[in-house]
């Protein structure tokens, strides 16, 4: 069955680009989250009415981190305006390899310039070993106290990464720390690994646990984790993104498909976020 769906002519002007990894059955999952179930109701053949039962942790896929997810007090997704959910930002390139850190100094050298208010997407290019692997989650490289504390120096709006979390992963409790501390870590196998590979500690290099989860979320500045879909069509440009999550009352956290927009024609001056 072949479909063609309404909009006005208007509409072509814009590009649009998918930044979400498809979420479904089998979508990969932090060490320590069960996995997703999906349960079929009602079929075609029973009812004509097919409906769906979802059993899943709302951090899963691409997906929004609230203030309050690590931050007592901090708002959680119903205190958050709507506004900060749309807005003009930037995709930039950081590649980075296995458990290297995005730094200070490669934000600063960024291109587009990371600006006041800017929502900013890193790119370190670990989104195309997206998967449920080791690779993806144990050797991901990602950011440190010192990146969060300069993107909320910066003032920026959000952060969004292509990495399994907004902390690098030895920062998590996939290293030693958390709930799992006393365990060497949720992925003790990796920390030894780290540590036969660089001569160092886990704790020794990633000595408190997820701080810049705490230094940007603390300042209100939520967070975006396994951004990917078409992240490197976008990479180096200044973009409109969006990304509402459910209006979900105490919710620390949401599946989200984030956006980003681009309008060539310059019919809804999307860099503003106004129409033409």
């Amino acid at each position: 069955m072949t479909f063609e769906w309404p909009g006005s002519p208007d509409e072509a002007a814009l590009e649009f680009y998918d930044l979400s990894h498809p979420w479904g059955h089998g979508v990969p999952a932090w060490p320590y989250f069960e996995d997703v179930k999906i349960e079929r109701l009602h079929g075609m053949a029973k009812s004509r009415v097919l409906t769906q039962k979802i059993t899943t942790v709302m951090h899963s896929g691409t997906h929004i981190d609230a203030p309050g997810h690590v931050i007592e007090g901090a708002p959680l997704l119903h205190e958050i305006p709507l506004s900060a959910f749309f807005g003009t930002g930037v995709v930039v390139s950081i590649p980075k390899k296995k458990w290297e850190v995005v730094t200070p100094e490669d934000l600063e050298a960024a291109r587009p310039e990371i600006r006041p208010g800017d929502i900013v997407i890193v790119n370190t290019g670990w989104h195309h070993h997206y998967s449920d692997s080791a690779d993806y989650y144990a050797y991901s490289p990602g950011f440190y106290k010192e990146a969060g504390e300069w993107f909320a120096a910066r003032g920026v709006k959000a952060v969004g990464t292509d990495t399994q979390a907004l902390d690098h992963p030895l920062a998590t409790a996939i290293g030693p720390h958390g709930p799992a501390e006393a365990q060497g870590g949720l992925l003790p196998w990796a920390v030894a690994e780290y540590e036969a590979e660089t001569g160092r500690t886990a704790r020794e290099d990633f000595a408190e646990w997820e701080p810049c989860h705490r230094a940007i979320l603390s300042r209100g500045i939520y967070g975006f984790e396994n951004v990917g879909g078409d992240l490197d069509k976008v990479s180096g440009r200044r973009v409109t993104f969006a990304a509402f999550p459910w209006r979900w009352v105490g919710g620390d956290g949401c599946i989200v498909r984030l956006v980003a927009m681009t309008d060539p024609a310059g019919t809804y001056r999307l860099e503003t976020g106004q129409g033409a």
